[in-house]
């Protein structure tokens, strides 16, 4: 279906998966958007082009598999620490309720080649999480948290978010990125218990 099309009169099949980042190219690569990352590569692998939607975002739609699992693609137009909106206008759209709505972002206490997935809980000072709690009415909705690790020695967090990836980390990236993805495959398709088993890391590491 074109996004421009008719709204998916909240499909349970349906899930809004939103890449959390800051717009334009001056932050296309920064640690800070690694959420919008994992969406371009979702769409990179159904094909999906991201067109601009009228809620303040790019957004484009891919099913999982034939019959499986639909999934509304979409990488916000605002700025990071106002998410809340363009997420809660595709969220109304396509009337899909907070418990289907996938947000994919940076994790500063998780190490950069791990992942985590929750739902509901703290945000752990990410303004996006604060902007979508707030506009959603609630912290209960899926998270496919993508570590970046801490900033070295004093460096601020703030700072540190904002920065490119190290070429250490750029050299891993793309096997990050890919693993993200499934995350979130998995999710719709089995549900976030059988997500944190697979994709979570063993205890002690």
């Amino acid at each position: 279906m074109d996004v421009k099309g008719a709204p998916s009169a909240g499909n349970p099949s349906t899930w809004l998966v939103v890449g959390l980042g800051n717009p334009g190219p001056d932050y296309a690569r920064t640690r800070h958007n690694v959420g919008q990352m994992v969406v371009d590569e979702l769409a990179g692998r159904y094909g999906t082009g991201l067109t601009a939607h009228k809620a303040g975002a790019a957004v484009g739609t891919a099913h999982v598999a034939p019959g499986g699992p639909k999934l509304i693609l979409a990488k916000p137009a605002s700025y990071m620490n106002v998410s809340g909106r363009p997420v809660g206008a595709l969220a109304r759209f396509y009337s899909i309720p907070p418990e289907r709505v996938v947000v994919v972002h940076d994790e500063l206490d998780i190490p950069f080649d791990t992942l985590r997935l929750k739902t509901g809980g703290g945000e752990g000072g990410h303004n996006g999480l604060k902007s979508i709690s707030q506009v959603l009415g609630t912290k209960d909705y899926p998270r496919v948290r993508v570590g970046i690790g801490r900033p070295p020695g004093r460096q601020p967090a703030a700072d540190f978010v904002l920065r490119p990836f190290t070429a250490t980390e750029r050299e891993l990236l793309p096997l990050h990125l890919d693993r993200a993805a499934d995350a979130v495959v998995e999710l719709v398709e089995a549900g976030l218990e059988k997500a944190q088993q697979r994709f979570h890391p063993a205890p002690g590491r």
